[in-house]
Parts: C-alpha cells; structure tokens; sequence
C-alpha cells in the first residue's frame, strides 16, 4: 500500500481531461518516476480519496494501466505497479532497439525545420527540466523530445508499437540510472541524434539513437546485476 506521504505527492493532472484520463495521467507519472514503487500495492478508494475522485476513473485508469504493462491485476488482491526484471527489461530494449532506430531513419529522411524547431525546443525542455531535478518534467521533456523525432517519421503504425515499449522503459531509466549517465553526456548523445536528422543522414541517425539506446540499456542491466 503507498505510504500516506507518497500519496500526498500525487496530483491529478490538469487539462481539458475525462476523470479516467486524468488518473491515468497522474498514475502513469508517478509509476514511472518511482513515487510509485514497483509491487506497491494501488488501493482503489485510497487513491480514489487522494485524487478527490469517485472509485469508477481510478479503475479505469488501473485499467489503462494494466494494457501497457505498468500495473497487474491480481485475482482476490487487487491491482499493484509491475515489478521490474531483468528479462523483462531485455524483452522491452531489444523491440526498442528494432523500432525506433528504424522510425528515427524514416524521420531524417524528410526532417523539416519546423520537425527541428520542434525537437530542439523539446531538447531544451530536457536540458533545463534535468538542471532542476524535477522528476515529472524530465520525465515529459525527455518523451517530448523522443516523441518529436519519432512523429516526423509520419508513421502511426510504428508510433502504436513504440508507444507501449516507451512507457514500460522509462521506470527503468529513473529506478536504476539516478546519476550514472552525467547531463552533458546525455545532451550530447541527444544533439548527435538531432543533427543527423536535421542533415538528413538516416543511417547516421538510425546509428546514433541505436547507440544511444543501446547504452543506456547496458547500465541499467548493469545496475540490475545482470
């Protein structure tokens, strides 16, 4: 069961949003920035009273949840955030590292310089939101910015498949990598990704995200003991 400071520490996200959606929203943010911990147990009515909404959103929200792999329902027990694994997280990076080198090659192939401006503004977001060491806006930017290379690949079928992997993935990057990769490095590997779309190399991009991933993977494993 979260503790009563951990639930203090959610708030329901704003916006024009169903009540669903806004649990959803404020659930998914809080599994992957830890404030939810993997096999913490996600008590329907005390969630229901922190986010000062009916019990109905917050099952669907759970529900939601449970289809991209962030929560399981357990028989007689109730819903809990997923545990992280080692061979869960070989599963995820292993279809990351299938689809996204190929969606970001499709992406600099046609790069324009709005899809730049967009991705260099969203880079930007990243850069200043990890100075402050704010989890939720590093969380959103570093998607953000992913998500603006991914988008210019104009494909919604990769989307759809990348969509999940993203969200299953990101726990692990703040649960085992809290200051392994240094900001500068991180930005660095960032800006060679977003060069070479704006260049219009896909191999290079393809190769450069490839990478990048491919890092980030092995210290996790790495830190994961495996």
């Amino acid at each position: 069961m979260p503790s009563a400071e951990k639930l203090s520490a959610l708030r329901p996200a704003g916006g024009h949003r169903t009540l669903a959606e806004r649990a959803f929203a404020t659930l998914h943010e809080a599994i992957v920035t830890g404030v939810l911990a993997p096999g913490e147990r996600l008590p329907i009515e005390e969630l229901a009273e922190i986010l000062d909404m009916s019990p109905m959103p917050i099952r669907e929200a759970l529900r939601l949840l449970d289809s991209v792999g962030l929560v399981e329902n357990i028989p007689h027990r109730g819903a809990r955030v997923t545990e992280l694994s080692i061979g869960d997280l070989r599963e995820v990076y292993e279809a990351r590292l299938a689809l996204e080198p190929l969606a970001v090659r499709h992406a600099a192939e046609n790069f324009t310089e709005e899809d730049a401006q967009q991705a260099a503004d969203r880079l930007a977001d990243h850069v200043r939101a990890s100075k402050q060491r704010a989890l939720g806006p590093i969380w959103a930017s570093h998607t953000a910015f992913h998500f603006a290379l991914y988008d210019a690949a104009k494909s919604r079928w990769m989307l759809r498949l990348i969509h999940p992997l993203w969200e299953s993935s990101e726990r692990y990057r703040f649960a085992m990598l809290p200051a392994r990769l240094s900001l500068d490095k991180r930005r660095l590997e960032h800006e060679r990704i977003l060069q070479a779309c704006i260049d219009h190399e896909p191999e290079r991009a393809s190769l450069e995200l490839y990478n990048h991933l491919a890092r980030t993977a092995n210290l996790i494993a790495a830190q994961m003991g495996g």
